[in-house]
Order: C-alpha cells, then structure tokens, then sequence
C-alpha cells in the first residue's frame, strides 16, 4: 500500500559520501586500505634506509677520527698496559671514564656504545696495536696501545626524529591526496552509472520511455539490452491488452442478444436470463478492467497529468446529468501527476466522480493533494444520502449493488479499488462534511 512518508533532507556531506554498501564505497575503501598499507610499509623502510645510511656515514666519520688519532700518536714507555683492563681513561674526558658495551669486533677494530659523562649515548671505536719492545732479547716483548675514539649519537637520533617526522607528515599529506584521488576517480569513473540510474527513473517516473545518452563501451550493451526489455515489454503488454479488448468485444456481443432476445419474450424465463446476463456482464466488466490495470502497470514510463483527466471527466458527466443541473468543482494544483496510465486513471477517478452525480442532490467536490513523499490523494465527496459503513463493506468489497433504482452495475467501487491495489494504492470511504459518502483515493504519483 502507497503511505504517506516524510524523508529528511540529506546533508552535504551525505550527498557527497558513498554509502557503505556501494561499489563506490567498496572500491574507495579497497584503495584507502592499500594506500596506507603501502605508505606505512614504505615510511618504515624509508626510516630504516635514512637510519642505516646517517649510521654507516656517522661510523666513517668515526673511523677517519681513529685514523687520524694513531697517526699523530707519540709512543710512551709507560702507556702500556694490561689487556683485560676494560677502563679507558682520557684526557679529552677530564679523566673521566667511560665503560664500552655491546662490544662487536669487526676485522681489527672494535665497535660498541657507551654512556657519555653527561649520560648521553655514545658511539665508541677502539683499536689495540702491539709494538715489538727492539731493546730486549724476549721475542714476547712488546708495547700494546689502545686506541679508542668516541662520538655524541645525539645528532644521530636527532635527525633520524625529524627525517621521521618529516616522513610522516609527508606520507599523511600524500596519503589524504591519493584517498581524493581515488575518491574523485572513483565518482568520474561510475558517473555513466549514475546516469543509467537516473535514467531509468525517468522512465520509472513516466518522464521518458527509453533510456537516452551515450554511454562508455563498458556500459553501452547493457543501456541496449534494457532498451529492447522495455520495448518488448510494452509490446508484449500491448498484445495481451488487444487481446482483453477483443474478448471484452468477442463477451459483450453474446450478452447484447441474449439480453435483447430475453426482452422481446416476457416470461420468468426471460427473467432469469436478463438477471444471469447482468450477472455476467458486472463480471466480465470487473474482470477486464483487472486484467487491463495488471497489465498497465507492469508498463515503464507510465505519467499521466491529473489535473486534466478530473476537468475531462468532470466535463462529461456535467452533460450526461445536464437535468439536475449539479454543481461539480475540480480543486487540482497543477504540475501533479499519476504514475500510471490515463485510461485507468480515467476509470477510476470516473467510477468515483459518477457515483457520485448518481447519489449527490446538487453538489459534488473533487480535491486532488500531493502527499509527503510520492503519493497523491483524489478525494470526492458529495451531498447525497450517504452510506453506512456495513454499506461501505458491501460496496467495495464483495461489489454488491445497494439500490437498484440507480442505473449501473453496482462495482464501481469494486473496481476501483482493484486497480488502485494493483498500483499499490487504497480507496477509503468515510462520511463527507456535506453529508454524503467522502471517498478518499491514494496512488502513486510524480511531482
């Protein structure tokens, strides 16, 4: 059933954003997860690289300090000393000691790390050279110098942070850039979608019937493949609607002569077979107009203008009951539109409007309302005698005619409440506030 809803407007930030359940979505967060990935991984290895290469350049400086240091070495007779002495006292240190750790040999010399006399993290490398002692006879005779040089890793680890540092911002800003990036090329790439979309509301909303534009390679078979299901669909739709006319023709012929012949010969007979024939065409009538709603409805690009069927209609019944001279106003703003076709909102904007004439005693008022959301409401109301509502039920309903002394087949509210089903509508009736029957009509509509 077609309700009434109201639907908040939607934020920029809504209209921009993907839904989450979106290929766009799907696709945008697919290259955001790679893209931080791959910054991430090649921000640790960029850090790593910078690191090794301050180090390796910080140890050459290191090594051309030892060099230098041994060369411009005196020899003294009394700087020899024990091996095992792992405490190193320099003058440059004001005869401050320093302990070395994380001792690693490499060829002839020694790497390792120390704790400056401030605390501060130091970069050692020692060298021990052994001299052979001329003056003594003993080949085990010898001078050891012990060579060590230290540096402050403070720069070091100063400007390893701020390489990382500017690594990281560098990344985040690239990072934020290619996310737009792919964003912006995720909305260009699936704007022909977009399109096709759009497009088939338009056929959905009556506003085309085929869908139009140019679209990329990828997209063009599917635009024609729906192009030739819409026009078969209509073309099968129109063939089983001749179809219905002609048996409506092929039904209603039979009853004609049936009806006439059971006329020119009174008698209970001819009774029976007036009543069964009235029967049966009420039934063929209520049947048809179904089958040609069904049929209808399954039809794309179905609109209809409102305001023009009510004052066409209204028109027509003015002059059918011209002798009692009823008043009848059409209230439609213009601009609304039915979502369906004009034939079926003809019969059953018709049924209502007649029934109308049938019981007002003057006036009868046709209002037409859009909706929250895309619903319309044709509501027709009369100054007439009314109904009950147990009537109501019996009208709509089971279709049962309340009086006989008024010229119809009594399913004029049946029926419009068929085919306002088949469109996902309603037809409600009430108490009109002239005193008569207040039918109220919901269907779909295009604003």
């Amino acid at each position: 059933m077609v309700t009434a809803s109201s639907t908040p407007p939607k934020s920029l930030a809504a209209r921009i954003a993907p839904r989450l359940d979106s290929l766009a979505a799907r696709l945008i967060a697919a290259a955001a997860v790679w893209t931080i990935l791959g910054l991430v991984i090649g921000g640790y290895f960029l850090s790593a690289s910078y690191r090794g290469a301050v180090e390796r350049d910080f140890d050459a400086s290191l090594s051309d300090d030892l060099a230098g240091l041994i060369a411009a070495a005196e020899p003294d007779r009394d700087a020899g000393r024990r091996a095992d002495d792992k405490t190193q006292i320099s003058k440059s240190l004001f005869d401050k000691s320093i302990v070395p750790a994380n001792l690693r040999r490499v060829d002839e010399q020694t790497w390792g790390t120390a704790e400056g006399p401030e605390g501060q993290p130091l970069r050692i490398l020692e060298r021990r050279l052994e001299f052979p002692i001329r003056t003594t006879r003993r080949t085990d005779d010898f001078h050891a110098y012990m060579f060590l040089v230290a540096a402050d890793l403070t720069k070091v680890e100063t400007d390893v942070s701020e390489f990382k540092r500017t690594v990281f911002w560098s990344f985040v800003i690239l990072g934020a850039g290619l996310i737009i990036a792919v964003l912006l090329q995720v909305r260009v790439g699936l704007l022909p979608l977009r399109r096709l979309a759009t497009a088939l509301a338009r056929i959905r909303n009556g506003q085309s019937r085929r869908l139009e534009g140019t679209y990329p390679a990828e997209i063009a078979p599917l635009a024609s493949e729906l192009n030739s299901l819409i026009e078969h669909s209509a073309e099968v739709v129109g063939r089983a609607r001749t179809h219905v006319s002609n048996l409506a023709h092929f039904l209603k012929t039979p009853l004609t002569v049936l009806t006439s012949e059971a006329q020119a010969q009174p008698g209970p007979l001819a009774d029976a077979v007036t009543r069964h024939v009235g029967t049966m065409r009420r039934q063929v009538d209520h049947y048809l107009a179904r089958a040609r709603a069904a049929g209808a409805v399954d039809v794309l690009g179905n609109r209809t203008p409102v305001k023009p069927v009510l004052e066409d209609l209204a028109r027509v019944l003015r002059r059918i009951h011209a002798e009692r001279n009823l008043e009848i106003t059409v209230n439609c703003p213009p601009g609304i539109s039915f979502r369906g076709e004009r034939q079926d909102l003809e019969e059953m904007a018709g049924n209502l409007m007649d029934n109308a004439c049938k019981w007002a005693d003057r006036r009868i008022g046709v209002a037409v309302a859009s909706l929250s959301g895309a619903v319309l409401e044709i509501r027709v109301d009369d100054d007439g005698p009314g109904l009950e509502p147990e009537e109501r039920e019996r009208a709509v309903e089971r279709g049962e005619r309340l009086d006989e002394s008024v010229p119809g087949s009594g399913l004029g509210l049946a029926i419009v409440r068929d085919i306002a089903k088949l469109y996902g509508g309603s037809l409600n009736l009430g108490d009109s506030p002239a005193g008569g029957l207040d039918a109220r009509l919901i269907l779909p509509a295009i604003v």
